[in-house]
C-alpha cells in the first residue's frame, strides 16, 4: 500500500482557533436555539465564515481534512460552547467529508461548487429502498434522527438496493426531501434531528457510494477508516466536550457559594466525588487519545487498522460516553436547584443522557469488545457494532 495517501493534517491549530473564538457567540445563541429546534442564523453564518463545515472536506477540493484527533479537538471545543452545536457540526462535516471522497466526479463537481461548503445531513441507518433505474436509483423511505437537516442543501440517506440487498449511501437535493418534524425531545433539542421522507427520488449513481467503502476516491488516509469508524471520532470529541463543560460548571457552582454555612463546597463527601469524577473523565479522554494516536499512525504507516485496534476505538468511544453519563449523573444530584430548574446545568444533563443513547454507544458494541479483547472471536472481523466471520 505504499501508494496510499498518507494521514492529512491540517499543520496548523487555525480550525481549532476558529471555534475557541465563536464560543461567546454560541454561548449567547443557545438558549433561543434550544427554543427553536435548531441553531440560529448568526451561528451557521459565523460556522460558515469560520471554515469549519469544511474540516472534513478532502483537500483536494479544498477542505482542511484535518486529522482524527485534529476533528477531536474542534467537535470538543464546540461541544463544549453548545452541546447542540456540537452535534450539527459533527454530523454535517462527517457526510460533507464523506460525500467529497466517495461520490463519483460528477456529483463532486456538482455539489462543491459554490463559494460555501454545502451542508449534508442525514442518516445511515436503517434503509430505505433503491431501485435500480435508467442509471441510478428511484430512493423511496423514511428516516429518522437526521441532525441539521433544517440547515442542509442535501440529504444522505442509507438504501439497501432492491433484488441485490446491497447498501448504498444517497445524497439528494434537499428539495427532495419531506421534512417530517416531530424532534419532541428530552435533549439536544437545537439540533433540529427530524424524521423525513424521500419518494421515489432519481438518484444518479454519481451521487451514491457503497455504505462500507473504505477507498476514497479523493483525499488521504482518514476516509480508509470507512463510514461508521469516522463516525466514532465525532462522537469521541462531543462526550469530551461537553463532559468538561459539565464539570466545569459544577465547579463554578460550588465556588460561588462557597463560604455560606451548609453549602456544597463545605462537603467532604462533594470533595470526594468531585475528585472521582474528575479522575474517571481525564482517565477516559485519555484512553480517546491513546487510541486515535495508535489509530493515526496506523493509517499514516498505509495500514488499515486491525481487528484490535478498531475494538479499542470503539471501546474509547463507549467508555468515554458512559463516564460522561455518570458525571452528568453526579452533576444533577450535586447541582441543587441550579440543576433543576432551566437553565445550563440543566440543558447539559440533559443533553448528555439524549446524546449518550446513540447507537455508537450502545451496549452491542461494548459487548462486542469485551468479547474481543477476552480472545473470544478468533478469525472474525468487525461490520458496524459486531464482529462477524471474516
Amino acid at each position: 500500500m505504499t501508494d496510499t495517501p498518507r494521514l492529512h493534517s491540517a499543520g496548523t491549530t487555525a480550525p481549532l482557533d476558529a471555534a475557541r473564538g465563536l464560543r461567546p457567540l454560541i454561548e449567547r445563541e443557545a438558549a433561543q436555539a434550544e427554543a427553536l429546534g435548531r441553531l440560529t442564523d448568526p451561528v451557521v453564518n459565523a460556522l460558515h465564515e469560520a471554515g469549519l463545515f469544511g474540516i472534513w472536506v478532502p483537500a483536494p477540493l479544498g477542505g482542511a481534512e484535518l486529522s482524527p484527533r485534529e476533528l477531536i479537538a474542534v467537535f470538543e471545543e464546540l461541544s463544549y460552547a453548545d452541546p447542540s452545536t456540537g452535534w450539527v457540526v459533527m454530523a454535517t462535516t462527517l457526510e460533507n467529508g464523506t460525500a467529497g471522497a466517495y461520490l463519483g466526479d460528477d456529483a463532486v463537481e456538482h455539489i462543491f461548487k459554490g463559494p460555501r461548503t454545502p451542508l449534508i445531513a442525514g442518516q445511515g441507518t436503517r434503509p430505505g429502498t433503491a431501485v435500480r433505474r435508467d442509471g441510478g436509483f428511484l430512493l423511496s423511505g423514511q428516516w429518522g434522527f437526521a441532525s441539521g437537516m433544517l440547515h442542509a442543501q442535501y440529504a444522505h440517506s442509507l438504501a439497501a438496493v432492491e433484488g441485490t440487498g446491497e447498501t448504498r449511501i444517497c445524497v439528494t437535493p434537499i428539495e427532495d426531501v419531506t421534512m417530517l418534524g416531530n424532534w419532541d425531545v428530552l435533549g439536544l433539542r437545537a439540533t433540529g434531528s427530524i424524521d423525513y421522507a424521500i419518494h421515489e427520488a432519481y438518484v444518479p449513481e454519481s451521487y451514491t457510494h457503497v455504505f462500507s467503502l473504505d477507498e476514497p476516491l479523493r483525499g488521504g488516509a482518514i476516509y480508509r477508516l470507512g463510514l461508521l469508524d469516522q463516525a466514532l471520532i465525532c462522537h469521541s470529541g462531543w462526550a469530551l466536550g461537553v463532559g468538561r463543560r459539565l464539570l466545569d460548571e459544577l465547579a463554578r457552582h460550588a465556588g460561588a457559594r462557597a463560604g455560606r454555612p451548609g453549602q456544597l463546597a463545605g462537603s467532604d463527601a462533594f470533595h470526594a466525588g468531585f475528585a472521582r469524577a474528575e479522575a474517571g473523565f481525564r482517565a477516559a479522554r485519555a484512553l480517546v487519545h491513546q487510541t486515535w494516536d495508535e489509530a493515526e499512525r496506523a493509517l499514516d504507516a498505509g495500514r488499515a487498522l486491525d481487528v484490535r485496534q478498531e475494538t479499542m476505538v470503539r471501546l474509547a468511544l463507549n467508555h468515554a460516553t458512559s463516564t460522561v453519563a455518570d458525571v452528568a449523573g453526579f452533576v444533577h444530584a450535586s447541582g441543587g436547584t441550579a440543576a433543576v430548574r432551566d437553565g445550563l446545568i440543566q440543558r447539559l444533563v440533559r443533553d448528555v443522557h439524549t446524546g449518550a443513547a446513540h447507537i455508537t454507544s450502545g451496549p452491542q458494541a461494548l459487548q462486542e469488545c469485551g468479547r474481543e479483547l477476552a480472545g473470544l472471536a478468533p478469525g472474525e472481523r468487525w461490520e458496524l457494532f459486531a464482529l462477524r466471520e471474516a
